[in-house]
This record gives C-alpha cells, structure tokens and sequence, in this order.
C-alpha cells in the first residue's frame, strides 16, 4: 500500500497553535462505521454517544520536561537536545540538532555551566546516548516539548499535559485525552462509563516521518507499557471497549489476545497497524486530526476504513476544524 494514499491537502491555518479555553470546547466530529455516515457535534456532548457498561481507555502518561539548549563546549555552537528516554541512571536517549557533528566525546554545557552532558554514544535513527554529570536531574533545566508545527509559546505548559497525567516518561503527550475535563468525567460517571487507564510512554515515532513508499516498509519504534491488573478486569468487564488516542489502541491490541481477552502486564510494543488490520479489543475510538501521511492516519484509516476516513478528513477541512495537538476531535464508533 503506498504511503502517498495517505496525503491530503491542509490549510496551514487549519493546524492550531493553541488550546481551547476551557479544554471541552473543542469541536467533535463522529464517524459513525455502520454507516458510513459523519456528524458534528461538541466535546462536551461525548457522554451522549456512550452507554452505561462502556469503558474508556487513557493512557496516563505524563511528558517530561525534555527540551534544553546549551552550547557546545568546544565551539560555543548552539545546541537544541531532546530527551526521549532514561536507559540508565545519568544516562538518555536524545535527539540532537543539529546532530551529526555530535560524535562520542563531544561536550554541551546547559544554563551557563550548570549542567554538563557528554556524547557516549551513537544510537539508532540517528539518536545520541547523553551521560549527564554529578548525577543531576536534566529535567530540572528542560522546558516541556512542543511538536515542531506549533510555533506558539505555552502561557501555562500544563495545557500540553491531560489533567490525569500521572506516570512520568513521554516525550510527547497523548493529545486525544488532552480534551477532558472534571465535567466531562462527572457526566460520564452518571451515564454508567467506566474508565481504566494504562500506561505507553510516547517516544521517536513522534517526531519521525513515513520516510518509505510503500506503509508495509515502515518499522515502528519501541515504547514501553504496563497495564495493571485493575485496569484488565476493567476493561474485559465492559460492553464497549472506547480507545482514547491512538496510543491506548497500541497498547490494548497488544496485550489481548486472539479471543480479545486483555492480560494485564508491561513490556514494550512495536506494534504498527494500517489497513487490513484486525482489531481484537478495541471497539471505538477517540482521536484528533493527524498528519498526512502518518502512522497514526494508517491506524484510524484501518480501523474506519480508508474511505470513510478520507471523506472525514475532506469534510473537516471544509468544515474548518482545527488540526493536530491542539486540535478539534474525532469519535469513530
């Protein structure tokens, strides 16, 4: 399947710099599957297209404070650093830009001196292992990372956070559930809708492009869940299992099994779903608007189907949706 099927044409106005004030005033449209037919609502009516015995799915994880600037100590070149993951104490994956002049030995200094990492390793995709010096804590002197198309500072970084982010490890946030607020969750509490949440810390597959033609070629990424024994009794109980964002479906489809049984456990995923797929636990799905020619337009495209997905993605750009992180959602029931 050619990865090109999964272009289209979007307004760079469309693509929002900025959350929505309060959280659920965001736009929703529900595709409806048995269908083929598309809605528009609100995000605060979700609760009305859900029933009592339904369960959704989040995943709390929480985005680290990962993007520093420093300098190269040898030129005073700048330099930008994105932490993805902690592989040991002192120790993280990055991306470094700009990074190929970044070869082992190589030293940055971050906040004029008060943090010092050195270049230990060359790593995949193009990633540098970082050993940071008298055991501190680089979090403590990053800034909590941005996609690269929103080009708007944050007046309250925590918006970039969902309100039960809990479980500290991603490098980007799991924006599906960024829509959710206290009354959200109060009117899905008197509908009968259940919640359990899972853990998938989000890592490089974020912030790298579909770079073959052909999807079957693309390799996923690792990234790491857990999945509590709570969560598994929550989940197997209800009558209509409701993913929130694509990485909830990464890891239900995961850890069920060919009955559709979810077990509950940790361990990392490289699981890659496009069309043709066939899905064993997830029922429907709560997403935002993705980018061309991404794994996650593969996935919603191989869970709705590609078609209606397409036809979806056309009538919100006519409808002026708002696209991405910070974007409108999308119901696919």
């Amino acid at each position: 399947m050619r990865v090109d099927l999964f272009d289209y044409e979007l307004p760079e106005e469309l693509i929002a710099q900025e959350p929505v004030v309060p959280r659920d005033a965001s736009r929703l449209m529900i595709v409806h599957r048995g269908t083929s037919s598309i809605e528009h609502s609100e995000f605060l009516k979700i609760p009305s297209y859900l029933s009592p015995g339904d369960c959704m799915v989040f995943n709390d994880t929480r985005v680290i404070r990962g993007r520093l600037y420093g300098k190269r100590a040898d030129t005073g070149g700048r330099v930008e650093v994105l932490l993805l993951e902690e592989t040991e104490p002192n120790l993280w994956k990055a991306l470094v830009k700009p990074g190929r002049r970044f070869t082992p030995g190589a030293v940055i200094s971050f906040s004029g001196g008060a943090l010092w990492a050195r270049v230990v390793e060359k790593a995949e995709e193009g990633t540098r292992i970082l050993h940071f010096a008298d055991g501190k804590n680089p979090e403590e002197y990053g800034a909590v990372p941005l996609p690269p198309y929103i080009h708007t500072d944050l007046s309250e970084p925590e918006r970039y956070q969902t309100i039960y982010a809990r479980t500290k490890g991603s490098a980007a946030a799991p924006t599906a559930g960024l829509h959710f607020t206290d009354r959200v969750f109060e009117e899905l509490d008197r509908r009968g809708v259940t919640r359990a949440f899972v853990t998938l810390h989000i890592g490089l597959d974020t912030f790298r492009p579909v770079k073959v033609n052909e999807v079957e070629e693309h390799k996923m990424h690792s990234e790491r869940y857990w999945v509590s024994e709570a969560a598994a009794e929550a989940i197997n109980r209800a009558h209509r299992v409701v993913a929130v964002g694509s990485t909830s479906v990464r890891v239900l489809e995961t850890v069920s099994d060919a009955g559709g049984t979810v077990k509950a456990g940790s361990g990392s995923t490289m699981l890659f779903i496009y069309p043709g797929y066939r899905f064993k636990r997830v029922d429907a799905l709560l997403t935002n608007f993705h980018l061309p020619r991404s794994t996650l337009l593969m996935m919603v495209s191989a869970f709705a189907g590609y078609d209606l997905i397409m036809e979806a993605y056309r009538q919100a750009v006519k409808e002026r949706y708002r696209f991405f992180s910070f974007g409108d959602a999308m119901l696919i029931l």
